[in-house]
C-alpha cells in the first residue's frame, strides 16, 4: 500500500484498518476481523438447533456489540436480542433493533428514565428485576413516559451474581410486576453463567440440572397463581442443548457461538471433543503483524493487552502448532519461535481468550471472504458499558 487508501470518506490506516477489495494480507494490524463464511455458518447452525428443539433464540448482543451483526441474527431466525446495559439498548435500538431484553437489573433513576423511554423509539422493552422495590420504580417511569415495560424475575440458579434464590421470592415479585402500572410481567431469567466453561460436558450438564428444577418449580408456582411465562430465558454457548431440551426454557441467550473464542473453544460436547471441532469455527480473529525478531527465538508482534483481553487466557495463534503466544505487555505481543520460521512483516490470526471484552475496545470489524474485504463494521455499542 504505498499511497493513501479511502473508503466513503475515511482513510485506511488513520480512520479506518482496512477498505473493501483490499487483500487481507495489506490490512493495518493490529486489526479485528471477521471471516464471514464462518460466522455465516455458526448463524445457521445455532438457529438450526434452535428451531429442532422448537425454542426461540435471542442473542445476546454484548458479545459483538455490533448492531449489523444482530440484524443478520434475526435475518436468520432469532426473535431478538439481549445486552447487558441500558446503553447498548439505546445502542441496539436506535441502529433498528426492535425487539431488545437487558438481561441485568437498572437501578439507577437516570438509567429507568432512560429505559423508559425507549418503547417510544418503537422498540419491545423487556428488563430483569430481583428486589420488589424495583418494580415501583420501573412503574412510576414508565407511567410518567406513558409507556409498558416488560419485566422478568430473575432467578440465581447457580451464577451467584444477581437473582433471587427462593420459589416464595419469584411469585412476591412476580405479583407486584403484574400489579404495577405501566409493566407487564413476562416470565423468567434465569441464566447459569458460572458453568458455561467448565470443560467437561457432564459436569455442566450437573449444574443446569439444579437450575432447571428450579426453574420448573418457579413455573409451577406461578401457574397456581394465574401467572403464565411468555418467556423463559437463558442458556449460553455451553450449555444451550440442555436448556433448549429441558421442556421448561423457552428462550436461549447465546452469544458466543457467533465469534467462538479461545476460551469456549476448550470445552467438550457429549463425546469429549472440543466443541470448536464438532459444533462452531472460529470466526474472530485478532490480525497482528511481526514488529522485531531481534532475539532468537522470540519474535514481538503489535498485539498487545490494549488489543485483547486475557482474563480468560492468552490468544492462540490459529492454524499453526509451530508459534506460540507466550506473553504480552500494553503494546506488544511475545510469540515463542523456536525455529525462527517468522520474519518482520508476517501476519498472523490470533484466536482471542475472550471475545466479549476483547470486541469492546474496537471500532471496527474487517469482514474478510475468501482472503478478500468484503465490508466493515460498526462496533456500534463499543465502550457503553453504563
Amino acid at each position: 500500500m504505498n499511497a493513501p487508501v479511502t473508503f466513503e470518506g475515511l482513510e485506511v490506516g488513520y480512520d479506518i484498518p482496512a477498505a473493501p477489495g483490499m487483500a487481507e494480507a495489506d490490512i493495518q494490524t493490529p486489526a479485528l476481523i471477521v471471516d464471514l463464511d464462518a460466522l455465516d455458518r455458526n448463524i445457521a447452525k445455532m438457529q438450526g438447533f434452535s428451531d429442532q428443539m422448537g425454542v426461540r433464540l435471542r442473542v445476546h448482543g454484548k458479545m459483538h456489540k455490533s448492531a449489523d451483526i444482530a440484524l443478520m441474527q434475526i435475518a436468520a431466525g432469532a426473535c431478538g436480542i439481549c445486552c447487558q446495559k441500558v446503553s447498548e439498548a439505546e445502542s441496539f435500538v436506535r441502529a433498528g433493533l426492535r425487539d431488545v431484553l437487558v438481561s441485568n437489573q437498572v437501578r439507577d433513576a437516570a438509567k429507568i428514565d432512560r429505559l423508559a423511554r425507549l418503547p417510544k423509539l418503537g422498540a419491545r422493552t423487556i428488563v430483569c428485576v430481583d428486589d420488589i422495590d424495583n418494580v415501583a420504580d420501573l412503574s412510576e417511569a414508565a407511567q410518567r413516559h406513558g409507556t409498558t415495560i416488560e419485566v422478568l424475575v430473575e432467578i440465581d440458579c447457580g451464577a451467584g451474581r444477581c437473582g433471587v434464590t427462593t420459589t416464595p421470592a419469584v411469585v412476591e415479585i412476580a405479583k407486584a410486576i403484574d400489579a404495577a402500572e405501566g409493566l407487564i410481567f413476562s416470565g423468567l431469567q434465569a441464566y447459569q453463567g458460572a458453568m458455561q466453561h467448565l470443560t467437561e460436558y457432564a459436569d455442566r450438564k450437573a449444574k443446569i440440572d439444579i437450575a432447571v428444577a428450579m426453574v420448573t418449580d418457579a413455573v409451577a408456582a406461578l401457574k397456581g397463581e394465574g401467572l403464565s411465562c411468555a418467556i423463559v430465558g437463558g442458556a449460553g454457548t455451553g450449555s444451550y442443548y440442555f436448556e433448549g431440551s429441558s421442556g421448561v426454557y423457552n428462550e436461549l441467550q447465546c452469544g458466543s457461538y457467533a465469534f467462538m473464542d479461545a476460551d469456549y473453544g476448550r470445552i467438550h460436547d457429549e463425546n469429549g471433543q472440543r466443541i470448536d471441532e464438532t459444533q462452531f469455527e472460529h470466526a474472530l480473529f485478532l490480525l497482528t503483524g511481526v514488529m522485531s525478531h531481534a532475539k532468537d527465538q522470540l519474535a514481538v508482534c503489535d498485539a498487545g493487552l490494549k488489543a485483547q483481553s486475557v482474563d480468560s487466557g492468552l490468544p492462540v495463534v490459529f492454524g499453526r502448532d509451530d508459534v506460540s503466544y507466550i506473553k504480552c505487555s500494553d503494546e506488544h505481543g511475545v510469540i515463542e519461535d523456536k525455529k525462527h520460521v517468522l520474519s518482520v512483516g508476517d501476519k498472523l490470526r490470533l484466536v482471542p481468550g475472550h471475545c466479549d471484552p476483547t470486541c469492546n475496545v474496537w471500532d471496527w470489524y474487517v469482514g474478510v471472504r475468501g482472503g478478500v474485504v468484503e465490508r466493515l463494521i460498526p462496533v456500534t455499542a463499543r465502550g457503553k458499558a453504563y
